[in-house]
C-alpha cells in the first residue's frame, strides 16, 4: 500500500488537514485509510458497555461488530507498542494510507505547521518532510510550501508523489489509472 504522512506538533493543523485531505481524495475516487498516533491513553470503548466489560474482565481482545462498522480493540496490558509496519498489516488493501503523527518513522510526510505553535519547522531537519503546509509564508527551505488550507494543491503533491495520478478525472472517467507496482512511490 501506498502511504503517506501528516506530522507537525501539536496544535499545527494536523487532524483537520488529514481530514480535509480524505475528503478531498476519496471525492476524487481513490480509497483512502488512516492511522493516527496518539501520545496519551485513548479509549475508544465507553465505561460500562459490555465490550468495555469483556476488556476489564481481562479480555485481551475485544471485536464489536454491527451491520454499520465493526471495531477491534487489542489490549496492550504489558506488551509494547506496536510500529507502525504492523499497524499497516492490519489494514485491508486501499489505494493509500494517510498517517497522522509518527513524527520520528522514516516514511514520506509533509508537515503542518501553525505560526501560533511558536513550534521551530522539523522539515528543516528531517529528509522526510517532502512539504510544508504553513499558515504562514516561510523562506529558506528546500521543499515545496503549501498554504495549509489549500486542500486541493496538497492532494496533487501527494498523489503525484505516491504515483496515483491522474486522480482528478477518475471518479468521472469511470476507470482505474495506471497505477505502478505494490510499493511504488513509497520513497
Amino acid at each position: 500500500m501506498r502511504i503517506y504522512g501528516i506530522t507537525g506538533w501539536k496544535n499545527s493543523g494536523k487532524t483537520g488537514l488529514v481530514e480535509r485531505l480524505v475528503r478531498e481524495i476519496t471525492g476524487r475516487g481513490w480509497s483512502v485509510s488512516t492511522i493516527k498516533h496518539a501520545h496519551h491513553r485513548f479509549d475508544i470503548d465507553q465505561e460500562g458497555k459490555d465490550s468495555w466489560r469483556h476488556r476489564q474482565a481481562g479480555a485481551q481482545e475485544v471485536v464489536v461488530a454491527s451491520r454499520h462498522r465493526w471495531a477491534l480493540i487489542h489490549e496492550l496490558r504489558s506488551e509494547e507498542e506496536p510500529p507502525l509496519e504492523r499497524l499497516l498489516e492490519k489494514l485491508s488493501p486501499v489505494d493509500l494510507v494517510l498517517i497522522e503523527g509518527y513524527k520520528r518513522d522514516r516514511h514520506p510526510k509533509i508537515e503542518a505547521h501553525r505560526r501560533e505553535t511558536r513550534q521551530p519547522l522539523i522539515a528543516r531537519n528531517d529528509p522526510t518532510i517532502r512539504a510544508v503546509a504553513s499558515d504562514e509564508p516561510l523562506a529558506g527551505l528546500s521543499v515545496p510550501v503549501f498554504d495549509l488550507d489549500d486542500t486541493r494543491a496538497i492532494a496533487d503533491f501527494i498523489l503525484s508523489e505516491v504515483g496515483l495520478v491522474p486522480a482528478h478525472d477518475r471518479k468521472a472517467r469511470g476507470t482505474a489509472p495506471d497505477v505502478p507496482a505494490e510499493g511504488g512511490g513509497q520513497g
